[in-house]
């Protein structure tokens, strides 16, 4: 099956990823001018991150990228690091909810407010629940009809990646996010499900380094899963990174707050 039959009937939903990304950049830089107006910055490095964390999405599941997936492994795998986890990390970096929050009118705001204490939001935003959905997801991509269905049905392939842009999302707020959460996890527990999430993915690509699905050519295969384990641990490690920068800086803040008041006035 060659690339453009496949992605044939696409071109109306690569229009559509390309409207979304851009009603998801307008209404960012939207907020951006809102907060400023109001008196109160917002850092252009975030809006850099929202603007290219957008892009990778979208580039993963539409355009020439995308289209190329359907015959390549290897660039079905690119799409992949692209959507399901360079774009999160970049967008959860950007503090989209923080900016919304600081923009929005008393009103909406607090019904946001309001959304993000509620039980199924602290549900899905918990790092054991999201890691669930994200990784699990992937394993339920590669060995599943599901694959199959990516590569010859656009529509599938779409939502697919739709998917994977917002579970690694959700997992990787959950983990790093600087948007405010009201019942923020334990970080002992974060790092055990961290840990357990990227072996997850290492096994998953070593899994399809060794048994490449039916019909696929092998070395094609091979090529997309190192792809997968290698440079889906320097995206990892940029991750390991931040959440331990944060966890220093917390314990940091800590222990100065515990401190008693004199000792802190004698170091000033």
């Amino acid at each position: 099956m060659d690339a453009t039959h496949a992605h044939g009937g696409g071109g109306s939903l690569d229009a559509l990823v390309v409207f979304v990304a851009v009603v998801a950049v307008a209404c960012y830089l939207g907020g951006v001018a809102g907060s400023r107006r109001r008196g109160r910055d917002w850092p252009v490095s975030r809006t850099v991150l929202w603007c290219a964390g957008i892009a990778a999405g979208a580039a993963a599941a539409a355009g020439p990228l995308a289209a190329a997936a359907h015959e390549s492994f290897t660039a079905h795998m690119w799409a992949h690091l692209l959507g399901g986890m360079a774009a999160p990390l970049l967008m959860v970096l950007a503090a989209p909810v923080t900016l919304a929050l600081r923009t929005l009118d008393v009103t909406p705001a607090r019904r946001l407010s309001r959304l993000l204490r509620s039980a199924p939001a602290r549900f899905l935003s918990h790092p054991i629940p999201a890691a669930v959905i994200n990784a699990g997801g992937l394993w339920l991509i590669y060995l599943t009809p599901l694959f199959d269905a990516m590569r010859t049905q656009p529509l599938v392939h779409v939502l697919v990646h739709a998917h994977l842009v917002a579970a690694g999302y959700l997992f990787l707020a959950a983990v790093i996010g600087l948007d405010p959460r009201p019942h923020p996890p334990g970080r002992v527990l974060t790092s055990i499900v961290l840990v357990a999430t990227m072996a997850s993915h290492g096994i998953l690509a070593k899994y399809l380094y060794a048994n490449p699905p039916a019909g696929l050519d092998v070395l094609d295969v091979r090529a997309g899963a190192q792809l997968m384990y290698y440079t889906g641990a320097w995206v990892e490690a940029v991750t390991i990174v931040i959440f331990c920068a944060q966890w220093y800086r917390a314990t940091g803040v800590t222990s100065r707050a515990s401190r008693p008041a004199g000792t802190r006035l004698e170091r000033a």
